[in-house]
């Protein structure tokens, strides 16, 4: 049976092995989880749990994602690496001294391609102020990637972008989900408590994703490596969060299923979704994680949570073969 489930668990409690489920305990009771068809467990409050436990879950192939009571990452356990390999870990250090530029760039350019069809679908629907906006991420990212720089360059015109369609929202979104900057810790806003949260949730997904090709998730190109941090998954999860991401909160605010009031966290200036938001928003994102379209390379159906699978193969060929390396864009659905 394939194991695709993810579960979320929102209420502070226990989590251990009881026979062969894992069983969570809180004030209410007792709730069974089965571990046959479950990829992924998603803590979002305060859980405790023993070394029997993870061991339990670890040789079930299942990995776990920690969230404080804020909404915050706290970080990940996933089992004990079984596609490891020694000789692609090379490979791909070596890729990074080698090739770190002409990987970073595609990124980057992924990133624009994509805001730009994320925005066209407004601007089709008579959204013409966003034409300026349209016009300039046709152009001029590409004119400096073109370029021979340097990866602060490369990553000075990635927060170009990310802003000018930041600035954007306004031509489409109500005021209340304005951005008048990105503020990540704390979020100062619904909008960034939407943003970081989604952006957050793509991350664990990456690494899920990541955990099953034989990629290190510590080397990675656009982003700088650091020591603490998996690094691999803010990179490939760049191009996919207009698509998932962005698109999800855009869905919610413009149908009014999130809304300030209801939504947010009243004491912490609206700053953090609440329970019902955060059910309200994962519920979306999974669903948006999960649509199917036809890939037209593979000549059959899949998701976007498939295509981060891809994104890791697509990248091994490069390091591997040297097949060029083309991040997911929207507009070709691969």
């Amino acid at each position: 049976m394939a194991k695709n489930h993810t579960r979320y668990i929102f209420s502070m409690g226990e989590l251990k092995r009881k026979d062969n489920s894992i069983a969570f305990r809180n004030e209410k009771g007792n709730f069974y989880i089965p571990i046959q068809d479950t990829r992924e467990v998603y803590c979002m409050n305060e859980v405790s749990f023993n070394t029997k436990f993870l061991d339990f879950i670890s040789r079930a192939g299942i990995t776990l994602h920690l969230f404080n009571y804020h909404g915050n990452y706290s970080g990940t356990f996933y089992p004990k690496e079984q596609l490891i390999s020694g000789d692609l870990c090379i490979k791909q250090a070596l890729c990074y001294v080698e090739n770190r530029l002409k990987i970073a760039k595609s990124i980057v350019q992924a990133i624009a391609d994509n805001i730009h069809e994320t925005l066209y679908h407004y601007y089709r629907h008579d959204k013409k102020d966003l034409k300026p906006t349209l016009d300039w991420l046709k152009s001029e990212p590409k004119k400096f990637l073109d370029k021979d720089i340097t990866i602060e360059q490369i990553m000075f015109i990635e927060g170009q972008i990310w802003n000018k369609f930041y600035d954007s929202f306004k031509h489409f979104l109500s005021e209340d989900f304005l951005m008048n900057k990105r503020v990540k810790r704390p979020p100062d806003n619904p909008m960034n408590a939407l943003v970081s949260f989604g952006n957050t949730l793509l991350y664990t997904k990456t690494i899920s994703a990541i955990y099953t090709t034989h990629l290190n998730q510590a080397i990675s190109f656009l982003h700088s490596p650091r020591e603490g941090r998996f690094s691999l998954c803010l990179d490939i999860s760049e191009a996919f969060k207009p698509v998932i991401v962005f698109k999800t909160i855009f869905d919610l605010v413009g149908r009014k299923q999130l809304q300030v009031e209801k939504h947010f966290d009243k004491s912490l200036n609206y700053a953090l979704l609440n329970e019902d938001g955060k059910k309200i928003f994962i519920d979306a994102f999974e669903t948006r994680l999960n649509e199917t379209f036809m890939h037209p390379k593979l000549k059959r159906k899949t998701t976007y949570k498939h295509c981060l699978k891809l994104e890791g193969y697509k990248l091994i060929k490069y390091i591997v073969e040297g097949k060029e390396f083309v991040p997911f864009r929207l507009k070709d659905k691969m």
